[in-house]
């Protein structure tokens, strides 16, 4: 049964919707679908499932692109309605001729939905009904010609004659049947007669293949004897090597130094030397990015070079006639050149290949049949709309201000903690410790956990850090439960009064489960304020990977109900990338997550925001 059938504008005001479906509604899966899916460029999409508490949803919908309008159904996922998609397709064509943009009421649609509601229910049910009839005659006749091209071997001919005395009936169900079927290839022209059959061809191809050349069997088999006879005669001439030991180089005669961890600050006599921690400058964290003018007009000079052969191919007189006088409606055949243009140009930024199809499924979804304004040709509109998805995409949906979130944390008496995970040798422990450094610019104390008790030499790298920026540390060594160490770190920072605490953990790949579960144990167990996910700007359709898992394997192992995932992406090698930012794009789209930290050097202060409008020139450019 349809729960809701929903109709509003793109600027979210509802103009109409079914006063029959009176069933309530539980959760909120139209606002779930406007924040994950339409403002997130997904929606090209078939559908959308929504779980909420106690219901669980399929929503579907159609777009009137030239009005501005959104059409959207709800029903339980559980019921699979078939004439939804029909039903929808209706609505948009009966409402389209009703629309007038200074109304806001329409009680008289009610009436209209009603009768469109019977018949489609109506059709659906003879569908369903001539698929049940349909289902015993295409067996017996599949069952049959099974049988017949059996017993017939390879005869071409008979298979013809059998499939053409069947009927034109019979020949549309089973050319369904095998084209959608998972026969070895079979190909069936509805057309006409030929049928190409994979059980034929094996037979003929068995049967040719049948007699073969003994001679020939003999020669290989006296060659690959000769070969290896020669082998076994060239290795017994062979005397095995003996192994030659390497002696320790020596580079001088001074006494052998017996410790090698110089991460303690301690001199040759054994003495203490008290570290002062030195002024790094100012973190790049705080300091504006000013875009220049003339990134702005290289765009728009490759705008005019892209848009020139599209001029040549129209004609000079058609082309002038449709930039001032304006095209009806666009249609998806206008838009490929200009998407198929924009999608190479994002994968050769470093955008995964099925981030960059996505966004250009939804950009034509919403431009398709929309009116192109005078003097304005479909490339700059459809750069103009991809431009707009790209910066919707990747600005923040909720606040990413830390220092605020820090500040309500310590007024409740409590730390903030942040847990930095991601693969190996992304540099989490040392974007750990830029993100403590600018934390300790803003007089906020700071307190490190080492967490990752797997990789050696971890705890001495955060000590080292610690050292230096003269933070206090909490560590176990190894071969530790991270979450346990989490754990009692909390508790030392709630106790000490420090107001953060950023917990270090091991490098982990996405597909490593026995790994991954102890994380998802460090974070159900201590529920963290802030998971940072970080990940290298130099991955493109690994980052979908990798985000992709870690939130689903965050989600499988979790022992809450409500599992927590990642809350925020850090952006590491930043520096070394030029133009190919199409990494943040990649996974702020798959994830929903918003980039926090973009790391761009080697120094302490090498830290700084993602700025959006930059990422998305760079992109377009």
């Amino acid at each position: 049964m349809l729960e809701q059938l929903l109709i509003f504008t793109r600027g979210g005001l509802i103009l109409w919707s079914c006063k029959e479906l009176i069933n309530a509604l539980k959760g909120s899966p139209i606002d779930n679908l406007i924040q994950s899916c339409l403002l997130e460029e997904r929606s090209s999409a078939a559908s959308y499932n929504y779980d909420g508490p106690g219901a669980a949803y399929t929503l579907k919908w159609t777009f009137h692109n030239e009005l501005g309008l959104v059409f959207v159904a709800v029903y339980q996922r559980i019921l699979h309605l078939l004439y939804v998609d029909e039903l929808l397709a209706m609505v948009k064509r009966e409402f389209s001729e009703i629309y007038d943009s200074k109304r806001t009421v329409y009680n008289d649609f009610d009436e209209t939905f009603r009768q469109l509601r019977k018949e489609a229910e109506a059709r659906a049910e003879e569908l369903k009904k001539s698929k049940q009839v349909s289902k015993p005659l295409s067996n017996g006749k599949k069952q049959g010609q099974v049988q017949k091209t059996g017993f017939e071997g390879g005869n071409m001919k008979k298979s013809e004659g059998a499939l053409a005395n069947d009927g034109g009936d019979g020949d549309n169900r089973k050319g369904g049947k095998l084209e959608n079927g998972h026969s070895n290839g079979n190909h069936v022209d509805i057309g006409g007669s030929k049928v190409n059959g994979s059980v034929n061809g094996v037979e003929n191809t068995s049967s040719n293949g049948g007699a073969f050349d003994v001679n020939k069997l003999q020669k290989l088999r006296t060659k690959g004897g000769k070969k290896t006879e020669t082998v076994v005669s060239k290795g017994s001439k062979v005397e095995p090597k003996k192994k030659v030991t390497k002696k320790n180089r020596v580079w001088d005669d001074s006494p052998r130094q017996e410790k090698l961890d110089f991460t303690d600050s301690v001199g040759e006599n054994g003495d203490h030397i008290e570290v002062v921690a030195a002024d790094h400058g100012e973190s790049m964290m705080d300091k504006e990015e000013i875009l220049s003018s003339e990134s702005e007009s290289e765009e728009d000079e490759e705008v005019g070079k892209d848009s020139k052969p599209e001029t040549k191919k129209k004609g000079w007189f058609s082309s002038m006639f449709q930039s001032i006088a304006g095209k009806a409606n666009l249609e998806k055949s206008d838009l490929e050149p200009a998407l198929k243009a924009l999608k190479d140009r994002l994968m050769t930024k470093n955008v995964a290949e099925e981030i960059a199809e996505k966004l250009c499924e939804s950009v034509a979804a919403s431009l398709e049949g929309k009116k192109l304004a005078s003097f304005t040709r479909v490339s700059s509109t459809v750069q103009a709309a991809m431009e707009e998805a790209l910066v919707r995409i990747l600005t923040p949906r909720r606040s990413i201000d830390i220092l605020r979130d820090v500040h309500v944390a310590k007024e409740q008496g409590k730390p903030y903690v942040v847990v930095f995970v991601g693969v190996n040798g992304v540099g989490k422990s040392t974007n750990l410790a830029k993100v403590a450094y600018w934390l300790q610019q803003h007089k906020v104390s700071v307190m490190m956990a080492a967490c990752d008790t797997f990789r050696s030499g971890a705890v001495e790298q955060l000590r080292t850090h610690a050292r230096r920026l003269q933070i206090p540390i909490f560590e176990k060594g190894y071969e530790k439960d991270p979450a346990i160490v989490a754990k009692e770190a909390i508790q030392e920072a709630t106790r000490n009064g420090s107001d953060v605490v950023l917990v270090d953990t091991a490098g982990r790949m996405q597909d490593n489960e026995p790994l991954m579960r102890a994380l998802s144990k460090l974070i159900s167990l201590n529920k963290p304020d802030l998971v940072l996910f970080v990940g290298e700007a130099l991955v493109g359709n690994d980052a979908v990977d990798q985000l992709s898992k870690f939130d689903q394997k965050l989600a499988d192992l979790s022992s809450s109900p409500s599992a927590r995932l990642i809350d925020g992406i850090l952006l590491t090698k930043f520096d070394t990338i030029d133009d190919k930012v199409g990494a943040a794009l990649s996974m702020v789209y798959i994830s929903g997550a918003p980039v926090m930290f973009v790391g761009c050097g080697q120094s302490y202060t090498d830290l700084k925001k993602l700025n959006v409008k930059s990422i998305v020139k760079t992109l377009l450019k």
